[in-house]
């Protein structure tokens, strides 16, 4: 194999209200819980059951950060891309310990609002919208990854509520 991927693409409701913070150096930070969930019938009593994951993401695009500020809250559906990152942390008690997170960083993270929150959804990409070199475009001015039709991102016939990311 000539390389690795490192991409993670949820669609999930988020488990409660996101949590925003700033680094010392003040740039905003967007925490998230993404509960994902997969349903199936049961071959031998015929019930329905379903699993549900739980996904930390952690936004560190200040864009993307305040999107999710501003209009995602507990409940809401989202479409992300991003990738793992494992942290090791010491706790209270001394011990160290590992976290996985999904990470959205400035240029390569994704961020989609699957539904209307006060009428306004929208999707919004890292960067400019403009082609970030690596062959794609930012979600401003590319495609929507659930489009399969060959529709464009903003197009009426595509299936999510869109809208370009602000201008710095």
């Amino acid at each position: 194999m000539a390389g690795s991927v490192n991409k993670v693409i949820l669609v999930g409701n988020l488990g409660r209200d996101p949590e925003i913070r700033f680094t010392q150096s003040g740039q905003k930070i967007a925490n998230m819980s993404i509960a994902t969930s997969e349903t199936w019938r049961d071959k031998q009593s015929g019930e329905r059951r379903e699993k549900t994951e739980w996904h930390r993401v952690v936004v560190f695009d200040e864009r993307l950060a305040d999107i999710v500020e501003k209009y995602i809250k507990k409940g809401s559906k989202v479409y992300l891309e991003g990738a793992l990152q494992t942290r090791k942390w010491t706790g209270n008690d001394g011990i160290e310990k590992y976290t996985t997170e999904v990470v959205l960083q400035r240029f390569s993270g994704v961020l989609t609002m699957l539904d209307s929150t006060g009428g306004s959804g929208g999707g919004y990409g890292g960067g400019d919208g403009g082609n970030d070199g690596g062959g794609r475009q930012g979600a401003a001015g590319g495609r929507d990854p659930r489009a399969q039709d060959g529709h464009e991102q903003g197009d009426e016939s595509s299936s999510g509520q869109t809208a370009a990311s602000p201008a710095a």
